[in-house]
């Protein structure tokens, strides 16, 4: 992934440095067990625990591209050298995926670590909206026209409960990576211990594989991949909903805007919603990479190499980006701008139009039919469209309604009675309580 999208915790997790580091630690860990097996000389493997020596990339990437064309021979070849005899006993017994495989999935259980601890944050600036604005009057929009009165906060609640489904999902996805294997070529041990499988997981926190083939299933991965689109895709449905909400004629929220910032280099009122643009357009890249984790799961026999090269550029990019999702769409939140005047003013805009329900209702609860009432209440709803009279005048003269049951039926109050059960069933608490 390009700089301009990677937070330096992600940089440095997918560093060629941290992937090679991973491979040894996990070449030094087999040789301890197999050193304790009695596979291999116990003082060979503590002295390979005490020597083994990464290098320098650049020469395991240099040996790659000029000699061996292969990235594991290389790195073997380089850290044998600071080895000696012992070198013999570096790899014993282990195939490429062995060591592959299993490092990436320390590492992508690592990403999920960082991602599962951002998505915490970014949950906590929602919850803080959620609680400040629980009764906050907005109206709701369906098809993107006034429907019924809401609150912001609803709205951020809604949200909160979505987020703890990617949560869930996340956790999910982090347990079905943390598996390692080092069975050989074909899964079948031929050359190794179980045991030693059982040792090298067990100290990298993963669990071992209760079958696999050359390689681990890449269903796994393909899960991994699918929960990060999924939560890439929510971002994108909150920047969507921050950008219509920025909107010139709606105007009720604004995302940060800070001093000597410029919005167009043109025109200089502008006050654009870049951030949630920006946020709106990588979760396509993150859903196109869940889309190639899925291709990678059709693999030919034990195994081929078609998911590698895949898998080099989808799973760092994919894990930085919804990293990075994160970061900058919790600034956006704790940067919020909120104008509940303005969803006041536009609440009102029709004149009681979003009452409509509670007015056929009540018509129902009178003695007419639900079509009577249906009828009734549209008619003097179209009448306020056309601006022939106002919305209440028009309900007046049908004769249907006196001045004070309009106003009671007027009254946001009445759509809003539940929204501390709501707020109880999401888990967000009173104040003080």
């Amino acid at each position: 992934m390009i700089p301009r999208y990677t937070t330096a915790e992600m940089r440095r997790l997918w560093s060629p440095q941290a992937k090679f580091q991973t491979w040894l630690n996990i070449e030094v860990l087999a040789c301890e067990a197999m050193g304790e097996l009695g596979l291999i000389p116990l003082d060979a493997a503590r002295r390979i625990r005490e020597r083994a020596r990464l290098g320098s990339i650049r020469r395991i990437e240099e040996i790659e591209e000029k000699e061996t064309k292969h990235d594991v021979v290389a790195f073997l070849r380089v850290v044998s050298e600071s080895l000696g005899e012992d070198a013999r006993y570096l790899h014993f017994g282990l195939g490429s995926s062995d060591i592959v495989d299993t490092a990436q999935a320390v590492l992508m259980k690592r990403a999920a670590d960082i991602l599962l601890r951002d998505l915490q944050v970014l949950m906590g600036e929602v919850q803080r909206l959620a609680v400040e604005h629980r009764y906050t009057l907005m109206v709701g929009r369906t098809h993107g026209v006034h429907a019924e009165p809401i609150t912001f906060g609803l709205k951020m609640a809604l949200w909160l409960a979505e987020l703890q489904r990617h949560q869930r999902r996340l956790e999910q996805a982090r347990e079905a990576i943390a598996v390692g294997k080092l069975s050989g070529e074909v899964g079948t041990y031929a050359h190794l211990d179980p045991r030693v499988e059982a040792y090298v997981c067990e100290k990298l926190g993963l669990k071992p594989a209760p079958v696999s083939s050359q390689v681990l299933q890449r269903d796994r991965h393909a899960e991994y991949m699918t929960a990060l689109a999924l939560l890439a895709s929510s971002l994108e449905k909150f920047a969507t909903e921050i950008r219509n909400l920025q909107r010139t004629e709606i105007r009720e929220v604004e995302e940060p805007f800070q001093a000597g910032q410029t919005g167009s280099s043109a025109m200089p009122h502008k006050r654009n919603p870049i951030l949630c643009e920006r946020i709106a357009g990588l979760a396509r890249l993150v859903r196109a990479y869940a889309l190639a984790a899925m291709e990678n799961v059709a693999l030919w026999h034990e195994r081929d190499i078609t998911h590698s090269s895949v898998e080099r550029v989808a799973i760092p990019d994919a894990t930085s980006l919804v990293h990075y999702m994160l970061r900058k769409f919790t600034s956006v939140l704790r940067g919020l701008q909120v104008y509940p005047e303005q969803m006041r003013r536009n609440l009102e805009r029709t004149g009681g139009l979003i009452f409509s329900h509670r007015l056929l209702l009540r018509l129902v609860e009178k003695g007419l039919s639900r079509e009577e009432a249906y009828a009734t209440v549209q008619n003097a709803a179209m009448k306020a469209w056309r601006g022939e009279e106002s919305f209440q005048e028009a309900l007046l003269a049908s004769g249907a309604f006196s001045p004070s049951e309009l106003a009671e039926c007027f009254d946001a109050r009445w759509a809003l009675r539940y929204i501390d059960e709501i707020y109880q069933k999401v888990g967000i608490a009173h104040a003080g309580d």
